[in-house]
């Protein structure tokens, strides 16, 4: 038996490890790495970037709607002010209360209508508002879901 076992040792040749293989095999592989580290890095400020700037864009365009919506109701709370005050001197010159019902019959079917205007002034302005303060979002979602799709 000891004849066979060492038969058996002197054929089998163990790989030699050459040392500086490993050591450029470990210098490619650490390049690599630091290679797609700096890529990801880049990616992912260039990502930061474009968010940044969409979400100044966002701010500015909710600043400049929210502007506009309160310079309409101001707007329109002037007039129902003017209005009022209007209706108060013509009630004070009222002569029979058959002409007080009719002005202020008149009155209210002017401050409705003035209403119904203003909430249809405000919400064409909210449809409007919300489309701009959406849209630097919305186009840089579209943006990254097409980038997905292409990767």
């Amino acid at each position: 038996m000891s004849k066979t076992t060492s038969k058996t040792a002197e054929t089998i040749e163990f790989p030699t490890f050459d040392a500086s293989q490993a050591t450029d095999q470990m210098r490619a592989m650490a390049e690599k790495g630091v290679e797609q580290t700096k890529e990801a890095y880049a990616k992912m400020k260039d990502g930061a970037e474009t968010t940044q700037k969409a979400l100044e864009e966002t701010f500015e365009a909710a600043r400049t709607s929210s502007t506009e919506m309160s310079l309409k109701s101001i707007a329109a709370m002037r007039a129902g002010t003017d209005s009022s005050l209007s209706h108060m001197e013509a009630m004070l010159g009222v002569k029979s209360i058959a002409d007080m019902f009719e002005l202020q019959t008149a009155f209210m079917r002017k401050q409705m209508e003035l209403s119904v205007e203003h909430a249809k002034e405000l919400q064409a302005l909210s449809t409007k508002s919300f489309e701009e303060v959406s849209k630097p979002m919305r186009s840089l979602a579209e943006k990254s879901m097409k980038e997905l799709k292409a990767a």
